[in-house]
């Protein structure tokens, strides 16, 4: 039983690394779907690990290098390629070599990675993350990247299909992302100490909007979860403020 959570959190890894090839060969809702899978991976490593009682040190830090890969990694990627589309560059089809504009904006993407590594170091050192965090969560992240592809995939928004084609909103949105997970911004944690409301406000209202979202505009609603998950976060951290 011992070795249920680091085989969940290895399974978070390969989904991690099956998804980058996808996306590395033109597949990007195949690989925003293997992202997810990794997630729930690594929901359940966690889970088993408190549910067992094994906690580990190589468990934590392979728990975070996991998380680089499918959280950090594997999102840039797929940006990487949306990118090259608002560009309207294509090289999985007769483009030998990166050149030109291509090859410049694999430095804006690598970003992504290079943040992420800093928030799971940090995060690794901060006692003080048990109940919330400071800055985006990785695989909050990453949601934020793949409900992009999974949204446009299922519907034919307008405003969605402007914001994906637009160059500067997506080189604005990856920086944006990046950044915000070496912030100091006050996030909700996504774990339950207990499943009463008292405690739990703020995460039961934030699952509730999402499932209302969901309900009347479908997965056209995937983008709205990270905006909502911050918006929520803020104002509950505010309002802890005050009454303490």
């Amino acid at each position: 039983m011992k070795h249920i959570p680091n085989l969940l959190t290895s399974l978070n890894l390969a989904s991690g690394f099956i998804a980058i090839i996808f996306a590395a060969n033109g597949y990007l809702e195949r690989a925003s779907w293997l992202i997810l899978a990794a997630m729930v991976f690594d929901f359940f490593d966690g889970f088993s690990a408190r549910l067992f009682k094994a906690y580990s040190e190589i468990g934590k830090e392979l728990d975070s290098l996991a998380d680089i890969v499918s959280f950090g990694i594997a999102p840039a990627m797929i940006l990487y390629n949306l990118l090259l589309a608002s560009f309207h560059i294509n090289y999985f089809h007769g483009q030998a070599t990166i050149t030109g504009i291509a090859a410049i904006l694999i430095f804006i993407p690598v970003l992504m990675p290079v943040c992420a590594a800093l928030r799971l170091a940090r995060f690794n050192v901060d006692d003080t993350q048990t109940k919330s965090f400071k800055g985006l969560p990785t695989p909050a992240n990453a949601i934020a990247v793949i409900s992009l592809v999974i949204a446009a995939n299922y519907s034919s928004m307008p405003l969605l299909k402007s914001f994906m084609e637009s160059p500067a909103v997506m080189i604005i949105y990856t920086i944006v992302l990046s950044v915000l997970m070496v912030t100091s911004l006050p996030l909700l944690s996504n774990k339950f100490t207990s499943l009463k409301f008292r405690g739990n406000e703020a995460r039961y209202i934030l699952i509730g909007i999402v499932l209302v979202s969901f309900l009347i505009l479908g997965l056209t609603a995937a983008p709205l979860i990270i905006p909502v998950y911050i918006i929520i976060s803020l104002i509950s951290d505010s309002i802890s403020t005050k009454i303490h």
